[in-house]
Formats: C-alpha cells, structure tokens, sequence
C-alpha cells in the first residue's frame, strides 16, 4: 500500500494563496507566484501536455511525485473553486478542459451530491460523506501508488487533523504574499504532530523542497 502525501507550494510567510481569490483569480492576488517554479519544469509541462520546460532538480522533484500517486483527493474550490449548487457553478466540468493534466482517480470533497464526471484520461468521484471515504475510496483505486491530498489548504488541514498524512511535501517559495490563506490555520486545534525531516532540496529557483514524515497516531 502506498503513503497518503499532501504535497502544495506555499510562500514564505505560510500562505498557500494570496488575498481575494476569485472565479477569475483562484490563487488570489499574487498566488501565481507561488507555482511560477513548477510551470517551468520539463516534468510539469509534459503532464500537461506542453512541450520544453527546464529539466533541473526541481523537475525531478515533480516527475518523482507524480510518477508514485495513483489517485488524488482534492477540495470543491481547487476543482472548481465555486461552491453551492452544481447547477450554478460555472465551471463545474473543472479548471483543466476536457483533458486533465491528472491521468488517474480524482476524489473530489464536496457537499452536493453529483455523479462522476469522466473526461480524458481522469475520472472525477464527488465524495459527500466526509475525508474518511474519500480516503478508502483513493487509496482502492489507487492500489500501491501514493494518494496525493493536492489541496487546497483547507482539505490538507483536515487530514492533518484526523492523523491521516503519512507524509508532506511542502514547496516553499522565496515570496511574501502578506495574506490570503494560511496551509496550517486549521491545525491549531489538532494537538502536538511530530514532524521528522526526510529530505531538503534547494532548486536554482529559490525554492526549498522540504519534505517530512508525521509520526501521528491513527
């Protein structure tokens, strides 16, 4: 069986996305800059169907995480970033067009039911009943891959609180975003975790791979 990993980028004052997010700016003001670093990577732009791209170590970290997950559990606003009803959702169908850069399961956390949504390659699953299902159904479809918990920081907490992260991958870019959301908020009310450091990656982008394994109790 593979590891549940939470792997997201964040600035260096502890923001995943910057203030004011919208339909027409999901990352918020400023949230770009986080993700700058991975849109140049070879890695990247091959997933999602471009060509060039750097291939550098920061390319080998992405080619190394996406090449181990078998299934991915995400939050309603990173799918979509609408909420409520289905219906008035204007891109209920996802941000990625009709072939997603996925290429395996998607579980989508999300309080409105809605049958799953098969395009290119991925298959969304809309999961009602709470991040425990979510996490039996990933793990099932992603048999001894990774399940990556992709985001957004909300989705992330969640898991972080109910001890269910075997390991985080945090990108830490050199970037103040000055607001916006915070990735650990959530977690104040979770008790003590016990981080143990795996591995450090500098990147000729300034940013900081850091990676860890959580030694919570499940």
């Amino acid at each position: 069986m593979g590891q549940v990993v939470a792997d997201i980028s964040m600035s260096l004052d502890g923001y995943v996305a910057g203030p004011d997010p919208s339909l027409e700016d999901p990352l918020g003001k400023g949230g770009e800059l986080l993700h700058e670093w991975v849109v140049e990577t070879a890695a990247w732009r091959e997933s999602h169907g471009r060509s060039g791209g750097e291939k550098n170590v920061d390319s080998e970290v992405v080619e190394e995480h996406v090449g181990a997950v078998g299934a991915t559990i995400m939050g309603r606003h990173m799918f979509s970033g609408g909420s409520g009803g289905w219906e008035d959702d204007p891109r209920a169908n996802g941000w990625w067009g009709d072939e997603p850069p996925f290429h395996h399961p998607v579980f989508v956390l999300t309080h409105h039911e809605r049958e799953p949504l098969e395009l290119t390659g991925t298959t969304f699953t809309f999961v009602t009943d709470g991040i425990e299902s979510a996490l039996e159904q990933a793990r099932a479809a992603a048999g001894d891959k990774n399940v990556a918990v992709a985001g957004g920081g909300e989705a992330i907490d969640q898991y972080l609180r109910a001890g269910l992260v075997d390991q985080m991958q945090l990108h830490v870019a050199p970037v103040f975003l000055g607001g916006g959301t915070r990735l650990f908020d959530g977690h104040r009310d979770g008790g003590p975790a016990k981080l143990e450091a795996d591995r450090v990656v500098q990147s000729p982008a300034g940013v900081a791979h850091l990676r860890y394994r959580l030694r919570q109790q499940r």
